[in-house]
């Protein structure tokens, strides 16, 4: 489970930079670049307890 989160979280950030830098679809990036760092904060506080 934690690896696809992590996979998402890769996804996530490879559309906001394709938006920031190809699309410029305004607000709805910058909620999928919020939405994959916390995706990548909880791989991280995950793997760190286990």
């Amino acid at each position: 489970m934690s690896n696809l989160l992590y996979l998402i979280a890769v996804i996530l950030i490879i559309s906001w930079a394709l938006g920031v830098f190809v699309y410029s679809a305004g607000s709805l990036i910058h909620v999928l670049l919020v939405i994959a760092l916390i995706a990548i904060i909880l791989r991280i506080i995950k793997g760190r307890g286990i």
